[in-house]
C-alpha cells in the first residue's frame, strides 16, 4: 500500500472544528486505512492506502461529518507530493516556521500586482503544481498578503508551514 498524508482544513481552530485526534485515528483505521498516525491537533494524518486520492478525500470528509458534525475540506497527498512541497521553492534556507505552503485543487494564477502591493519587505512567493508557497519573514500572522490569500487564491485551500510538513515527512520515513 502507498503512504498518504491527509491535511484537513479548519480543524481545532478557535474552538471550531473540534476533532479529537485519538477518535480521528480510530475513524481512519475503521475505514480500512493502515498504519494510521496523526501529527499535532490541526488535522494531519499519515496512513497507508491504495485508494485514489479523490476517493479518500471524500471518504474522510464524509466520515468526519458523520462522526464529528462538521465537514472539513480535505487534501490527500502522496509522499512524492509532500516531498515536492518541501523542496520545490526558493525558500529552503528560511526558518521553516515562516514558510507556508497552501495546497489547492488547481495551480493558482494570482494577481501578481495585487500581491506585490500587499507584500511586506522580504515577503516572497512561489507557485508550484496545486501549491502556493509563501515566505513571510516578519511572521504569517502579521502579513497583509497572508491575510488576503483566501481572496487571491482559488478555493478550497489549506496551508501548513514547512516545520509541520517536515514532521509529516519524517513520520513517513520512520513508520
Amino acid at each position: 500500500m502507498d503512504v498518504r498524508v491527509a491535511l484537513l482544513r479548519g480543524v481545532n481552530v478557535s474552538g471550531a472544528g473540534k476533532l479529537p485526534m485519538a477518535e480521528f485515528r480510530a475513524m481512519l483505521a475503521g475505514m480500512g486505512l493502515g498504519a494510521v498516525r496523526t501529527y499535532i491537533q490541526s488535522g494531519n494524518a499519515v496512513f497507508a492506502s491504495d485508494r485514489p486520492a479523490a476517493e479518500l478525500e471524500e471518504a474522510i470528509r464524509d466520515g468526519v461529518a458523520a462522526r464529528f458534525g462538521f465537514q472539513p475540506e480535505t487534501f490527500v497527498l502522496t509522499a512524492q507530493e509532500l516531498a515536492g512541497a518541501l523542496t520545490d521553492h526558493p525558500f529552503r534556507e528560511a526558518d521553516p516556521k515562516f514558510v507556508h505552503v497552501c495546497f489547492l485543487r488547481e495551480t493558482p494564477v494570482p494577481d501578481q500586482a495585487a500581491m506585490r502591493l500587499l507584500a511586506l519587505p522580504g515577503d516572497g512567493w512561489h507557485i508550484g503544481p496545486h501549491r502556493f508557497t509563501l515566505h513571510t519573514p516578519a511572521g504569517f500572522g502579521t502579513s497583509k498578503l497572508a491575510d488576503k490569500l483566501p481572496r487571491l487564491l482559488p478555493k478550497p485551500m489549506t496551508a501548513r508551514n514547512l516545520h509541520t510538513l517536515a514532521a509529516l515527512q519524517e513520520m513517513i520515513a520512520h513508520p
